[in-house]
């Protein structure tokens, strides 16, 4: 029996896909993966905003996760937990906290409970970082791991 009470073997691709999609519209952090250029490895959870196609996250431009999202132009992240996991692997737009249409802002601060345009002293500028998943995964158990692409180059598989 699985830990959501399913029982045992894995759930199709449609099911993945599906319990992937719940976990973008609901959760509300996800950790963020990134190297800098010399390979040094950064993971943070960051607060985050889906809109069906890509996923909103704003942080300081000077931290190293920051840095290492402009620098490299791309990420994976991570939802979930070990025996639940999506993991999101895709590219990376880097926009001035002023770049972002105000009602996508509002939608992320709404969201999130946070404000990078009104909440974060002048020292400490924020940009935006909008990743466009160019490749999902998903799995519970070693049973789940064969299959467990969703989406490749940006195309979801059926």
């Amino acid at each position: 029996m699985l830990q959501d009470g399913t029982g045992a073997g894995p759930r199709p691709r449609p099911a993945r896909r599906r319990d992937t999609l719940h976990r973008l519209g609901h959760d509300v952090d996800v950790w963020v993966a990134t190297a800098s250029a010399d390979g040094v490895p950064y993971l943070v959870p960051l607060s985050f905003d889906w809109d069906g196609e890509t996923l909103l996250m704003a942080t300081p431009a000077g931290s190293p996760t920051g840095r290492n999202l402009a620098a490299g132009g791309t990420a994976r992240l991570a939802l979930g937990h070990t025996r639940d996991v999506s993991v999101i692997d895709g590219d990376v737009e880097v926009l001035e906290t002023d770049a972002l249409p105000r009602e996508r802002g509002d939608r992320f601060a709404a969201r999130t409970g946070f404000d990078p345009r009104t909440t974060i002293p002048a020292a400490t500028p924020y940009r935006w970082f909008r990743v466009t998943p160019r490749r999902v995964q998903a799995w519970r158990e070693a049973d789940e791991l064969p299959g467990r692409d969703l989406m490749r180059d940006g195309t979801w598989l059926r």
